[in-house]
Order: C-alpha cells, then sequence, then structure tokens
C-alpha cells in the first residue's frame, strides 16, 4: 500500500443487533464516514434470524453504494442478495467458495496471525485477507497478529489486508501505515456515541 494512503473502513456489526435501532445507528455512522464495506456477523446460527437482520441492513447500505457481506453462510449470499462472504476458516474454504459464487462477488478470509495461511488464501482467490486480533483479548488460544506481520505483508503480498479484532487508537496508530482496511465492530458499538468512536479511531490513521 502507498503511503500516502490511508487505510479504508471495513465495519462489523455486533454479534446480536436489535432490528428495531441498529439499522439507524449503522445508517448514521454511514453517513457520517466512508466506509468501503460491512460485514453481518451475528453469533446466531438462526436463519430466520439472518435473514430478517440481512434484509433490514441490506436496504441501509445498498441506497449508500456500500458493499454488505456476511459471514461464512455463503449459501445466503445470493438468496439475500449480499455483496459477498466473509470466511473464517483460513484457506480451506476460498477456492469452493469462489467457484460457487463466481468473480464478482467478495470472497475474504480470516487467517488469525498465519501469514502461511494468508498467502494460500490468495492464491485460492481471496479479494482479501484478515488477520487478528491485534492484541490478547483473554479468549481463544491466545493468537495475536503483530505489527510486524502487516508490515511484512504490506512490503511482501499484494492481495488486500485487513486488520482486525481488540483495537485501540495506539495500535491502529502503530498499524496504519501496513494495513489497507481496518475491521472495526465492537470498537464503536459498544461506546454510546458510535459516529464519535469511529471519529476518534480515524484520527489515528496515518
Amino acid at each position: 500500500m502507498s503511503e500516502v494512503e490511508q487505510p479504508q473502513i471495513y465495519l462489523i456489526t455486533p454479534p446480536e443487533v436489535e432490528l428495531s435501532r441498529f439499522p439507524d445507528r449503522l445508517a448514521a455512522v454511514l453517513d457520517a464516514h466512508d466506509v468501503a464495506c460491512v460485514r453481518l456477523a451475528l453469533a446466531t446460527r438462526d436463519e430466520d434470524k439472518i435473514s430478517r437482520a440481512a434484509d433490514a441492513l441490506r436496504e441501509v447500505t445498498y441506497s449508500r453504494d456500500v458493499a454488505l457481506v456476511i459471514d461464512n453462510h455463503m449459501l445466503l449470499v445470493e438468496r439475500l442478495g449480499l455483496d459477498g462472504v466473509h470466511l473464517t476458516d483460513g484457506a480451506r474454504s476460498v477456492r469452493k467458495t469462489r467457484k460457487a459464487l463466481g468473480q464478482d462477488a467478495i470472497v475474504g478470509a480470516f487467517c488469525g496471525a498465519s501469514t502461511h495461511d494468508g498467502m494460500s488464501a490468495g492464491e485460492a482467490g481471496s479479494d482479501y485477507v484478515a488477520f487478528g486480533p491485534l492484541r490478547d483479548t483473554g479468549l481463544d488460544d491466545g493468537t495475536v497478529a503483530e505489527r510486524d506481520l502487516f508490515q511484512w505483508w504490506s512490503e511482501m503480498i499484494e492481495v488486500p489486508v485487513v486488520a482486525e479484532g481488540a483495537l485501540t487508537p495506539e495500535i491502529v496508530r502503530e498499524v496504519s501505515p501496513f494495513t489497507d482496511f481496518f475491521g472495526i465492530g465492537e470498537e464503536i458499538w459498544n461506546a454510546e456515541d458510535a459516529v464519535k468512536a469511529l471519529a476518534d479511531l480515524k484520527a489515528e490513521f496515518s
């Protein structure tokens, strides 16, 4: 990524959304900030809940020309009129997903802190690779995607990279020169004013 380009914003929904409120919160953020993509990342596997959330958010994103992708549920992409899918199993499903959805769909891959998985995902047809979290959250196995990983990737690999998970203003400032996107979710949704919270993070972009 060129030194003069700032990272773009890739918004991630909370694991649970209240459909009477969240679409309006999302709309306010999209109206205040340039956002490249929104990811529907619900914890539920209830197809009806996912479908209703996708329908509500698609109305918000479509009218603002912002892409909407979904976590993992490849079979719902075409059915719900979404722009693509974010896979959370590294490179394993990328090739199959790309073949199923075609070249126009967005296919992204979360690869933890594994550059090997990231390169494999890129070779299999992923549009971007996401690494994270960027600090220890006390969850999962404690793996952290370090600043050096993003610096190496930006210098060696052309596939766009997303930094996501447990972001802080300090981490954003450090990683900003080496990432194409910041995946931002609960960092702003947990704040009372999501628009301001995102503005505060963007202020650290370099």
